[in-house]
């Protein structure tokens, strides 16, 4: 168990205290605002789903490594032993725990025509079965907002880049060391032509501040429309998504190590905030 500030990680799980939390809620409020303001719609999703929905998504076959699924308990059951129930005390788990939010988006708009320029946003709560933990750096569970574009491709490409020069803008502001660099997503790995198109112009870019994503745009090309059947137009086009993501807890921690402590973040983060966004 470590402390940072005034929060408790254990196993990969943090409570956040009072200054943490409200660090955390100021970003977040900034940038669900951003979203809003640039026309998206907010909504709500649970952070479990049926493992058929999630399988649809290849999350099992790109991501096992992370994968977390759940299921209720036999009963009667004596409890748990040394910390863990066994196999045969569990009901065959039929839900996965999501390691990322926009999965909602997609499956919120399964199987229709969507307008050409649709956004959304929303904020959930995600799931990583990491090979390491780092206090806030790296969690089991952790908080992402995502600001999600779908429908035409000049669409996707349009929102991916509006936010990138803002979140640049933003860490500069904030005085925070940031590098930018192209990462692979493994919806695209393979030799299909996807791959291929992701060697010659990559689809994820990764604010990194001292070796940590605290932030990405993604480009899923056309990956998600085809997997939920999401279509626009006239023609019934199939929907281009792309998606700009935050990791919360991470941003909190990188602000906590440049200002010392999370009032002092939270501070520094109100004042460009007010200085640089405000109407």
């Amino acid at each position: 168990m470590t402390r940072v500030g005034d929060s408790r990680i254990a196993e990969g799980l943090a409570i956040l205290g009072p200054a943490e939390t409200a660090l955390l809620r100021l970003l977040d409020d900034a940038f669900r605002g951003w979203g809003i303001d640039a026309g998206a719609d907010e909504i709500s999703a649970p952070p479990v789903y049926p493992v058929d929905e999630l399988a649809d998504l290849d999350l099992y076959v790109n991501f096992p490594h992370l994968a977390l699924v759940a299921g209720g308990l036999e009963t009667p059951t004596d409890g748990p032993s040394k910390g863990r129930f066994s196999p045969a005390q569990v009901a065959g788990p039929h839900l996965g725990l999501s390691t990322a939010t926009c999965f909602a988006a997609y499956l919120l708009h399964q199987h229709t025509r969507v307008p050409p320029e649709t956004l959304v946003t929303l904020v959930n709560q995600c799931f990583r079965r990491e090979s390491r933990f780092d206090g806030l750096r790296r969690l089991l569970s952790f908080q992402m907002r995502e600001i999600v574009a779908i429908g035409s491709f000049e669409h996707t490409q349009d929102v991916i880049a509006r936010f990138r020069e803002r979140i640049e803008d933003f860490l500069g502001r904030l005085d925070l060391d940031v590098e930018v660099e192209a990462a692979t997503d493994p919806f695209f790995q393979g030799g299909g032509a996807r791959a291929l198109l992701q060697r010659m112009e990559p689809v994820k870019h990764e604010f990194q501040v001292d070796g940590l994503a605290i932030a990405s745009v993604n480009t899923h090309r056309n990956f998600f429309g085809e997997r939920c059947r999401i279509t626009f137009g006239n023609d019934d086009s199939t929907a281009f998504t792309g998606c700009v993501a935050f990791g919360l807890e991470r941003w909190v921690s990188v602000l906590i190590d440049r200002y010392g402590t999370a009032e002092k973040a939270r501070t520094r983060s109100e004042q460009v905030l007010h200085e640089t966004y405000s109407a």
